[in-house]
C-alpha cells in the first residue's frame, strides 16, 4: 500500500494531465469551451465564484466581434494582473495586443480598462501569486506555486502578464 502523500500526490498529477488534455496545442478543446461558457456567466454575474474570477471581454482580432473568456485576477502590489496560463499563443493574448490594450472585465458590472503588458523582467513575482489564486492554471505551468522566485524568472517570458489599469471615467 502506498503512503497518502505518494497517492495524493499521484492523483494529483492525473488530474493535472486531464487538466492540461483540455486544452490540446493550447487551445480549449469541447470540454475547456463549454466549461468556459459556465464560467464566463458565472464570473460576471459573480454568482458562485471567487472575488477575483472576472470575465474579459476583448475584441477579435479577425472578427471584430467581441470574445468573452473567464480569466482569474491577481492582485499584487496594490495592482491587478491578467496572466495567460497557455502562453503567448493564447487567442486572447494576441487579440488584447491587436486592440491596444483596450478590454472590458466584468463582474457585477462592467469596468473598462487597459491592459498593459508587464515586461518579462518583471512577472516573476506576479506570476507566483498568481498561482497562488489560480488552481487551475497550476497544471499548465512547469514549476510548483511554492517554488523561489528564481524558478519563476526562469519562465518568466512564456507566461504573458497585464497589469489592468482603470479607464478614466469608470464608475
Amino acid at each position: 500500500m502506498r503512503p497518502v502523500d505518494e497517492l495524493g500526490h499521484t492523483v494529483s498529477r492525473r488530474l493535472y494531465a486531464i487538466k492540461r488534455g483540455m486544452y490540446p496545442g493550447g487551445r480549449p478543446g469541447a470540454v475547456a469551451r463549454g466549461l468556459n461558457w459556465l464560467s464566463r456567466w458565472q464570473f460576471s454575474a459573480g454568482v458562485l465564484s471567487p472575488h477575483y474570477a472576472v470575465t474579459l471581454e476583448v475584441v477579435g482580432r479577425s472578427s471584430g466581434r467581441p470574445i468573452m473568456l473567464p480569466l482569474v485576477v491577481a492582485e499584487y502590489e496594490g495592482e491587478r494582473f491578467l496572466v495567460s496560463m497557455l502562453g503567448p499563443e493564447a487567442n486572447w493574448v494576441r487579440n488584447v495586443r491587436a486592440a491596444g490594450g483596450r478590454a472590458v472585465l466584468h463582474r457585477r458590472g462592467r469596468e473598462e480598462v487597459r491592459l498593459v503588458e508587464v515586461g518579462a523582467g518583471d512577472r516573476a513575482a506576479i506570476l507566483r501569486r498568481y498561482l497562488a489564486v489560480a488552481p487551475g492554471a497550476r497544471p499548465h505551468f512547469p514549476i510548483d506555486r511554492h517554488a523561489d522566485l528564481g524558478e519563476f524568472e526562469k519562465i518568466a517570458e512564456r507566461y504573458p502578464v497585464f497589469r489592468v489599469d482603470a479607464v478614466a471615467g469608470n464608475e
